[in-house]
């Protein structure tokens, strides 16, 4: 009986398929996109009540307090892990129906729609282009993993259920590594040393 040969790792291939899994779920990124968009709006349109504002400026306070005295690399360090974690987050809890990377999104897009406020408010609407070079490689990240943690909760609706948890956790894991985890990694560099910069 002869044996079946194991395929060769490639790398090439690997990346092949994590596009081709993003291309498959598109759709929930587009979701995750609209939400964030939606709240983004919502945060940047709609004067927040005085008792959720007061709560978004500790909230920013603190994590300017967290960043504070740190070096460039420590910077660096600190938002990749922030991100990373968000986005890891996001995908793999998505299995609890999608709920958790639902509400990543809204929350997500309310604050940075808060912070855009805040910005045109302090510094004028022209500051808000400081602001974009940040989210070229951070966004995209973002996106995927909230779209991909919404598809893995989706696998509650399939028949076979087990099948499909772990065809989407294991391309969703693939996705995370080769795809999302270098975007994070370049966002968070660029972002620490424009703030580093500006600071």
């Amino acid at each position: 009986m002869k044996r079946k040969k194991r395929k060769k790792f490639s790398i090439i291939e690997e990346y092949k398929k994590s596009w081709d899994y993003i291309k498959k779920s598109k759709n929930f990124i587009y979701i995750a996109i609209g939400i964030f968009l939606l709240f983004l709006l919502i945060g940047f349109l709609i004067p927040a009540p005085k008792i959720l504002a007061d709560e978004l400026l500790k909230f920013v306070r603190d994590l300017l307090n967290q960043t504070e005295g740190l070096s460039q690399f420590e910077l660096i360090q600190f938002i990749i892990s922030n991100n990373v974690k968000t986005t890891f987050l996001s995908i793999f809890f998505g299995a609890i129906f999608g709920i958790f990377p639902i509400i990543n999104t809204i929350i997500n897009g309310y604050v940075l729609g808060f912070v855009f406020v805040l910005t045109v408010n302090n510094s004028g609407v022209w500051e808000l282009w400081r602001i974009l070079p940040h989210g070229i490689f951070e966004l995209p990240a973002v996106f995927i993993s909230f779209g991909l943690g919404i598809k893995l909760g989706m696998f509650i609706f399939q028949k076979k259920k087990l099948e499909f948890f772990k065809d989407y956790f294991m391309n969703s894991l693939r996705v995370f590594l080769l795809i999302i985890l270098p975007l994070l990694i370049i966002a968070g560099i660029i972002e620490g040393i424009l703030i580093s910069l500006i600071a």
